[in-house]
């Protein structure tokens, strides 16, 4: 089966403990047309675990759910569970180097497995119809030849897979941690250019360092996506320029507090359901980044907001604490 490609000229990435369903509704709030990830969700999770690790809002569409994994019958089995769910397209983790990821045969490791990564692809698509794509690195260790990133992309595209999100950077498995990693690694923007060039028919996204529009404008010439993440965290009064500059779409904008006010509703509705306050709360610390305020705003959020008793009238008594402009 076959479903069509997911617009991904911008998208939010997958971040371990931090792209939750909470922080996706909030980011949805910043911009309507970003692709929003889940953070990753390994087989064994979803087929053993005891929690709902498929739980969104449906706000957030487009949103994909990042899968760890690498047996073919586990991730047939997962796939078709997303699918279920209603998710818009599945993507599978080949791109995380930490131990944990290394240990359970998923994540950048699997960049020395294309045949199996091959495999899991061809079989997950002949069980669901919506798009299976591949977020890697631009090599391993040692293996960071052109050629090596070519060899990968040709291996997995003959399988099927047309979507792929190329963190410029290459990872070490070991020597360095998880955010060493994201930072140690050059990146190299002008290789997945030219992996482009060289696999025209592919839908190949950039991710890494990108952290402002001119920059993701810039990649965008050279590419069809760009994927951004941390920045997007941190900073994400960012997201509120995506929507016209990328995706030409110049309606009204909300500002910072009419954000946080849209929120309150959320927030009660989840509580009612058994959410903490701070579990929201936490991924709307950095609305105000660089405006008036914004260190009271955090202060006020982060001694308060974490107390079991907490709720809207914390967010609300923060907010006070920011001008409007």
């Amino acid at each position: 089966m076959d479903g069509g490609p997911v617009d991904h000229k911008f998208s939010i990435a997958p971040m371990l403990d931090w792209t939750d369903k909470h922080c996706r509704y909030f980011h949805r709030k910043l911009t309507r047309h970003a692709v929003l990830y889940t953070e990753m969700v390994t087989t064994g999770a979803l087929i053993f675990g005891q929690g709902d690790y498929l739980a969104f809002n449906d706000e957030e569409h487009p949103v994909v759910v990042q899968l760890g994994g690498s047996d073919p019958a586990a991730m047939v089995k997962s796939a078709v569970m997303c699918q279920q769910r209603g998710y818009d397209a599945i993507n599978i983790n080949v791109g995380c180097p930490s131990d944990r990821v290394q240990n359970g045969m998923f994540g950048a490791c699997l960049m020395a497995k294309p045949e199996l990564v091959a495999s899991c692809v061809a079989q997950m698509r002949q069980v669901v119809d919506i798009p299976i794509t591949v977020k890697s690195r631009i090599g391993i260790d040692d293996q960071d030849s052109y050629q090596f990133l070519v060899d990968f992309v040709g291996t997995i595209a003959e399988a099927g897979c047309d979507q792929f999100i190329v963190h410029a950077r290459k990872a070490w498995l070991s020597g360095l941690s998880p955010k060493e990693n994201r930072e140690v690694p050059p990146l190299d923007y002008p290789r997945v250019y030219q992996l482009k060039r060289d696999f025209p028919h592919l839908q190949l996204s950039v991710n890494g360092g990108v952290k402002t529009v001119a920059e993701c404008l810039a990649h965008l010439q050279h590419v069809d996506g760009v994927m951004v993440g941390r920045e997007a965290y941190t900073n994400p009064l960012f997201l509120n320029q995506i929507d016209a500059a990328i995706y030409g779409d110049p309606r009204a904008l909300l500002t910072p507090h009419q954000v946080v006010r849209e929120m309150l509703p959320y927030i009660e509705q989840q509580m009612t359901e058994g959410a903490r306050f701070w579990h929201i709360a936490r991924h709307m610390l950095g609305i105000f980044q660089g405006v008036t305020g914004a260190r009271q705003w955090r202060r006020h959020l982060s001694e308060v907001g974490h107390l079991p008793s907490s709720g809207p009238e914390v967010m609300l008594a923060a907010l006070a604490k920011v001008p409007e402009f």
